[in-house]
């Protein structure tokens, strides 16, 4: 059973083709094994020629052709797939489904077969969405009515937060707010930490451990996991909330927006606007969002870099120091995402001084980690011998994710 798995985004449509067949929840069954093929589309509706690539076993290819639309993107990804020299597949018939890594359904907070219905739980919250559901919605329509044989499934990324405590999901404003407009703590990057949370019990032999999953990368949130369940959550409402991100501001007091409109003459569009392509890490370092370049820059002295990393890192340890007290204690951190996997000075900031909660890190290890575990994918733990808290890197797969729950959303 094959499953394509798209992750759209405005002008680009990236996709992994997975067979989900048989008993997934064998010890034996490796997630990186079933992958058949990936992919990438970009510049989708460019005037130029988009580039399409496409690797399938050892083979890679990069080509260029005109892709006015998903539709279009899609079908060139099913060429490719059923390339008679290079495909995987006989026939794009083999494909049992596309399964979306969708970002906020609102009301429809879970997986579901792509209807009406969904499309319009979509569009009601896509002003909580700006920069994923609408293209999101418009491939969708686009692929029903180009592949009506084929199921569409919604994976929505609220869902593994389905089981918060309404406690720690409500806003503390008026109740019709909530009933009426959908206006709670959501949370999102739900099947990255739905994997964390499947993978770490693997490692630690165990199901109720108490977890803070760190998924640290352009876009960045932490998420307390609990007997495999998510009970707190770092973003709200909106993918911009929570930590501050590379371009995007994170927690912020929105009464300084009519403090701001007087002062600078900016309508509140155009301050949002701001908010989300120019705060977070960019903001701060006036010089980049990617952590690279800020780590780099701090190195050689810059203030401005330095206050950036310190912000970042102290925003995790203050969601950390929460969660902790939510979950009575903690057995595991995990550190997932571009920067939890690559970012050593990250991690050593996040876990520094420490010891009296049990979290040790073993710094060699932490320094090694990325020349070490190239054979293991990336995987390893980090703490000392003498920590009561484990502390691992896993990388994520979402894809995985996405791809089960398609197959369970079609009845398979």
């Amino acid at each position: 059973m094959l499953i394509l798995v798209a992750n759209l985004g405005s002008t680009s449509f990236k996709y992994k083709l997975l067979d989900v067949s048989g008993d997934l929840q064998s010890p034996d069954v490796r997630p990186d094994d079933r992958v058949l093929a990936r992919g990438a589309v970009e510049r989708i509706g460019d005037a130029s020629t988009s580039r399409c690539e496409v690797t399938i076993g050892d083979y890679h290819n990069e080509s260029e052709m005109a892709v006015p639309d998903h539709g279009v993107a899609v079908q060139a990804c099913l060429d490719q797939l059923t390339d008679p020299q290079n495909g995987c597949l006989k026939d794009a018939s083999e494909v049992s489904a596309i399964g979306f890594k969708a970002v906020h359904g609102g009301r429809k907070s879970g997986t579901f077969l792509v209807d009406d219905d969904v499309l319009d739980a979509m569009a009601e919250m896509n002003a909580a969405a700006p920069a994923h559901n609408p293209p999101y919605i418009a491939a969708m329509k686009l692929l029903r009515e180009r592949f009506p044989n084929l199921p569409l499934v919604a994976a929505f990324e609220t869902e593994f937060h389905d089981t918060i405590p309404k406690a720690r999901r409500a806003y503390a404003i008026p109740s019709k707010w909530r009933d009426e407009y959908q206006v709670q703590k959501w949370g999102f990057h739900g099947s990255s930490h739905r994997f964390i949370a499947e993978r770490a019990a693997e490692l630690l032999g165990r199901d109720d451990a108490r977890i803070i999953s760190c998924h640290l990368g352009g876009s960045s949130s932490l998420t307390a996991i609990q007997n495999g369940q998510s009970v707190m959550t770092t973003m709200g409402m909106t993918p911009q909330t929570g930590l501050p991100q590379n371009n995007r501001v994170g927690d912020f007091d929105p009464f300084a927006l009519p403090l701001l409109i007087e002062r600078t003459g900016q309508s509140l569009e155009e301050l949002l606007k701001q908010l989300a392509s120019e705060g977070g890490l960019k903001g701060l370092s006036e010089k980049s969002g990617d952590l690279r370049d800020i780590e780099a820059a701090a190195d050689e002295g810059d203030e401005k870099s330095k206050l950036a990393l310190s912000v970042f890192v102290e925003e995790i340890r203050r969601h950390m120091g929460g969660m902790i007290v939510a979950m009575g204690g903690l057995d595991a951190i995990v550190f997932t995402g571009g920067i939890g996997e690559n970012s050593d000075v990250i991690r050593q900031a996040v876990c520094a001084g420490l010891d009296g909660l049990g979290i040790q890190l073993d710094t060699t290890k932490n320094q090694n980690h990325r020349t070490e575990s190239k054979n293991a994918g990336g995987e390893g733990s980090l703490h000392d011998g003498s920590s009561n808290v484990q502390i691992w890197v896993i990388p994520t797969n979402e894809e995985w994710i996405v791809a089960k729950r398609a197959k369970k959303a079609i009845g398979c």
